[in-house]
């Protein structure tokens, strides 16, 4: 049963969110995860802050690439001109997730501040999960590991970050712009901006801390420079079946060429990691090589070099190779 909370919408003031978020506060958009996490009773909201008449729902390009307001609808977001033209990867990955009817309420931001779909995390009759009790354990790490992530993790937890939208929005070096407080009352608001890279924190010993934002923080918007390596940027999903359904393994990448030499070249990986996961041992080895198989085959062995898998997820590393050699081979073949 959802535990009692109480409900505010704010107007059309960015602030009003600063103003009323309190600790146990959460804030509600599209509400595709949270709403699915409190009915489990894995998140316990005292007060949720409906954020939907925000004016934060525009997706429009500038002289530097593209931005996009925290509020817009996924559906939106991955059909937009600009997108599908100038970041293909983001609109592969936007349609390679959930179902039309989800994509229709998810919001950019909601996208963003997903929580991890690990079973142990969301079943509440496990005990042992150190994100949502810190210091209890991880079941996962001794428990059935099949989903679970080879890159980033440790015995504190190797939940896998579920988004297919964050990994393209790494490799396509997006920068998350915020607005907020920092956790601590002061006069007015100030505003930061963080590389989408560096969003999203590996568990370490503090599972629960999961992205670089606290309380009394807003994503206002995110940003996208259009560089030649977004033009021909590419995503690749291997899931259990074609629809509905969470990576086991996927990749984005960007590669500039030029007679074909790789000038410049950007990787990041889902489906295999805590976080969405850029590759720059990757990116390293791809750089001042030829667009070949075998660069791309280096590329895909450097990637995977420091995976530590579990019984159950040993055949994540494999695939997750072979989907980043498909993703550069689609990349090289971009005109």
């Amino acid at each position: 049963m959802t535990a009692p909370f109480s409900y505010l919408r704010v107007g059309d003031n960015p602030d009003a969110v600063l103003d009323t978020a309190t600790p146990g506060s959460q804030l509600l958009a599209g509400g595709t995860t949270l709403i699915d996490l409190m009915r489990l009773g894995v998140m316990k909201p005292a007060r949720l802050i409906d954020i939907n008449r925000l004016p934060l729902a525009k997706i429009e390009e500038t002289p530097q690439g593209l931005s996009i307001g925290a509020l817009a609808r996924n559906s939106d977001l991955a059909h937009h001109p600009a997108v599908r033209r100038r970041f293909p990867a983001l609109s592969q990955a936007l349609l390679s997730g959930a179902s039309p009817q989800l994509r229709n309420m998810a919001t950019t931001a909601g996208n963003i501040m997903q929580r991890t779909r690990c079973p142990y995390f969301r079943d509440v009759g496990v005990a042992a999960c150190n994100k949502r009790d810190p210091g209890s354990g991880c079941a996962a790490y001794e428990g059935y590991t099949r989903q679970h992530a080879v890159l980033g993790g440790g015995p504190h937890c190797i939940a896998v970050h579920p988004s297919d939208m964050c990994v393209a929005l790494v490799a396509l070096d997006a920068v998350v712009h915020v607005r907020g407080r920092y956790g601590t009352p002061v006069d007015g608001a100030t505003a930061r901006e963080i590389p989408m890279a560096s969003f999203h924190l590996v568990p370490g010993t503090t599972p629960e801390r999961e992205t670089s934002i606290g309380l009394g923080e807003l994503i206002t918007h995110v940003t996208l420079p259009a560089t030649p390596l977004a033009a021909r940027s590419v995503y690749v999903k291997a899931r259990d079946r074609a629809s509905y359904a969470f990576a086991l393994a996927s990749a984005a990448v960007g590669l500039e060429i030029e007679g074909g030499r790789i000038r410049a070249a950007r990787v990041a990986l889902g489906g295999v990691a805590t976080k969405p996961w850029r590759s720059a041992e990757a990116e390293q080895a791809l750089v001042g090589h030829q667009a070949s198989d075998a660069t791309f085959a280096s590329a895909a062995d450097a990637a995977l070099a420091s995976a530590v898998s579990r019984p159950d997820n040993r055949f994540k590393i494999p695939l997750a190779k072979a989907t980043l050699i498909r993703a550069l081979e689609r990349a090289r073949e971009v005109t």
